[in-house]
Order: C-alpha cells, then structure tokens, then sequence
C-alpha cells in the first residue's frame, strides 16, 4: 500500500494504545456488504472494521482469482470431488459428528481424505443421512501440509496477521483452515482461540452465521455459569436454567453465499451452519487491534484455573507452574510463550524499522512482505501496541513468579529496546 492511500489512517496509527472496545451491537443487527475490491483500501477496512470491531461481508469478486474457486468448485457450484480426489485423496484430515455433542463441542476422529468423500458421496445419495452421523470436516490445516498448491491468497485487509506469523516462525502450528462438510452440518456456539478475529471465505456452498457481539454472551450463560452448546435450543428460554436470557440482543444473522468472505470480530461468540454442500478456508489472527484482548483473555483463563485448583495451593511447591501448563493444555499458549510471542513480533518490527525493507528477504518471509506491503507507519503502530501489552505482561504479579531466567532478551531488555526504536522512529 503506498503512503497515500494509507495516510488516511494515521490518526489511529497514533493513537493512545488503548483497546479497541467491545462493540455494544450493530443498529438493526446490520453487516455491511463491500462489493468492489478497487475502492475498498486496507485504511477503509482498518478505521472502519478493525479498530470498531465490526463484522463486514465481502463479495464473491474478492475471491474470484483463487485457484480453489476455479479447481474445487463444478460448473453447477457444487465439491469438485474427483478434482479433490486427485489433488489430496491419501491425505489424512479430521472430522466431527456434529450428530454428538462432547463436553461443549463435537469428538473427531482422523480419516483419509478419500474416505471421508466417499462417506459425503453416500451421506447425499442418501438424502442426507447415515448410520454414521452428519461428518463435518474441520480445521485441515492443508495450506501446511500442501504448500505448493494454488488454493487461495491471503486479502491484504488480513495480512497483519501476528498469529500466523509467530507460529511460522516456530514452525510448531498455525492457524490457517479448511472446512469441508454436507448440507446439515454446523458448529456450536463457540468464540475464536485466544478471543482472535477470524475470516471465513466460502469456495463454494452457503453457510448460516447467528453473530452475538463480544459481551452478550453473559447474557447467555445459565445458572452455573456455562454457555450453550446450542444457541437456538428451546431450553435457553427457561428462566430456571437460563435467568438472563431475556436480556440477550438477537444475533446478528448473516447469509454467505459461494464465494464470499465474513468478517467475525474479536471475542463475538457464533454458530454456524451449512445450507449447503459447503467448502470454505477459515483464518484465525490476531494483531495490534486486538492484542490487549488476547492478552485480557490469558488472564482470565489463568483465573479461572486458579480457582479450579485453589485448594491445592499450599501443599503444591510450584502451584504456579501447575496452573500455567493446566492453562496451556486448555487453550494452547501460556505466559512464558505469550512473551515469546510479542518478542518474535516486536523482534520483526524492530528489524524492519532499523535495517529498512529487503526485498528479497521480504520475498522469502511472509511475515516481512506484509510489513512491506502495509508500510513503516503500521509498523511503528504495532510496535506501539506490543509495547503496552508487554510492559503489562512484564509487572504482572502471575509471571513474576515464574522463572524467567530462560528467557532472553529478559522483559526488561526488550521493553527498553522496543521503546527506543518507537522514539526513533517517530523522530
């Protein structure tokens, strides 16, 4: 993006550091629908989506030039499965029974690719029915296992994408989707890892989203505190087990026809389902609107372990440690690596802002050639961002009492050297 068309945007690039809010709600539960690519600019989707927290639809001409919208999909919009068949046939992918419900989601299981076809080519044949359930196809991380093949390009309006980012750099995971499933199958009610944002774009198919925005979901607990497994069952309507339901807004609806990308906002709780045949790639990110969030989110989720294991605190020598890897196990990261995680994103910033835009290393490294392609005011902005985050983290009472020793540069280190390379930067 040149220095123009980004310009617009440098109020908030300045700002203060503070979170971006909740959004109370939409007026008349209204999404917008961005129809053109040419006239809609990454500072447009940053002041008007990002920075509010505001869920938007994109038109199918944003994914028009996709490898997968031409390969995957048949003329009459339907699973290309013999293309499908001859591009990943023995690859091995995870699917749910959305027919079966386990604790607050539904049990996988690992099958080859090409069985699970056959399973959908019969689950149609059969009006939509089998002894085994509706099969859902999730979370296929194909881009890592295929990295080769043209299915898609990540939008520049999601290329700030510090998940990924760190998460490629560790070469341990990512956050990069596909889903596959029939008509029928859906995915309980459930907020983004690490309270993300995320973007679903359908190849082909349509899918059925009930959006709450972030909050609404107190409203939705029952009497012990628990969400539902399902937001449309008749039972969230009894005041016994449900005491504040009543007070919940109505979801916001959408309608996602083949080809078209949603926009989830961070910490809105959804449902999902199928109307169709339906394949779509799904991203989870995170990035400097929303890492104050995340690092809310950690916090939360290390509380509420403490709680659970309070009892055991006096008679547990590393009681600490015992919640951090308690608070790993649920939810995949805990402080240390939290650390972690800013460092290799401030570490990147700083780097690009010292020794300037290499493009041949920026081609090599994707994270690099999103810096370069949003430009050194987005990267002062998140320098910015992570620097508030991490001077929390660093007197946050929970990680002092951890051993830091292994940690290098230590918090201090970092934060000093972060903040040097913002005021001379600003210079």
């Amino acid at each position: 993006m040149d220095r123009a068309t980004f310009a617009c945007s440098t109020a908030f690039f300045r700002d203060s550091g503070t979170s971006s809010p909740a959004a109370p709600g939409l007026p008349g539960g209204h999404v917008d629908f961005i129809e053109k690519v040419d006239s809609f600019t990454y500072s447009d989707f940053f002041r008007d989506y990002l920075i509010p927290n505001h869920p938007c639809i994109f038109s199918a001409k944003f994914t028009e030039d996709w490898g997968s919208r031409r390969n995957w999909v048949t003329r009459d919009g339907k699973p290309n499965f013999e293309h499908l068949l001859q591009k990943f046939g023995e690859a091995v992918v995870p699917v749910a029974n959305c027919d079966v419900k386990e604790y607050n989601s539904n049990p996988k299981e690992q099958l080859p690719f090409k069985e699970y076809v056959k399973y959908w080519k019969e689950y149609i044949r059969n009006g939509y029915r089998s002894s085994r359930g509706c099969l859902y196809l999730k979370d296929w991380h194909l881009s890592r296992a295929f990295p080769e093949h043209d299915v898609y390009t990540t939008p520049v309006y999601f290329s700030s994408d510090w998940l990924n980012e760190y998460w490629d750099a560790v070469a341990v995971d990512d956050y990069r989707f596909v889903y596959m499933g029939p008509k029928g199958s859906w995915t309980p009610f459930h907020a983004d890892v690490f309270r993300s944002y995320s973007w679903s774009a359908n190849i082909c198919g349509r899918k059925r989203w009930l959006l709450y925005p972030a909050g609404q979901e107190e409203f939705l607990k029952d009497c012990h505190g628990n969400l539902p497994f399902d937001v449309t069952a008749p039972s969230l309507r009894d005041r016994k087990v449900y005491p504040r339901y009543g007070q919940s807004q109505p979801p916001v609806e959408i309608v996602q026809e083949a080809g078209e990308i949603v926009f989830i906002p961070s910490g809105w709780h959804h449902q999902v389902y199928n109307l169709e045949d339906t394949i779509s790639i799904n991203h989870n990110w995170v990035n400097g609107c929303n890492v104050a969030v995340m690092w809310c989110f950690l916090q939360d989720e290390l509380a509420a372990v403490q709680r659970e294991i309070n009892q055991w605190k006096d008679p547990m020598d590393d009681w600490h440690l015992q919640c951090q890897l308690i608070m790993k196990s649920c939810t995949g990261i805990d402080y240390k690596e939290f650390y972690n995680f800013l460092k290799v994103i401030a570490e990147n910033r700083i780097s690009v802002l010292e020794k300037g835009l290499d493009e041949e290393a920026s081609a090599r490294d994707n994270s690099k050639a999103a810096i370069s392609t949003l430009g050194m005011l987005h990267a002062v902005f998140d320098l910015k961002r992570t620097a508030k985050v991490l001077s929390s983290l660093s007197a946050n009472e929970d990680f002092r009492k951890l051993d830091l020793s292994s940690l290098s540069p230590s918090p201090e280190a970092l934060l000093h050297h972060l903040e040097a390379a913002i005021d001379t930067a600003l210079l």
